[in-house]
């Protein structure tokens, strides 16, 4: 797992997410959920605000993908 994580690294994020919220379907997470969650991380370094939809739903997209494959 890596690191350290930045906007761009949306496979990585969506590991740690998925771990962290595993019961969370990650398409009902509003993006400002989302950009907090992200931020938050203590692996995130890159700048909060250099965030866009695109870069969240990115990560929203891998985050489901990873979440879907957990479920039973």
């Amino acid at each position: 797992m890596a690191t350290e994580v930045r906007w761009d690294d949306a496979e990585d994020i969506a590991l740690v997410l998925v771990e962290k919220f595993p019961d969370v379907n990650p398409l009902e997470v509003r993006f400002t959920d989302l950009h907090m969650w992200v931020t938050q991380l203590p692996i995130f370094v890159d700048d909060p605000s250099q965030s866009n939809e695109s870069k969240l739903e990115a990560i929203q997209m891998a985050w489901y993908e990873e979440w879907k494959d957990r479920q039973p």
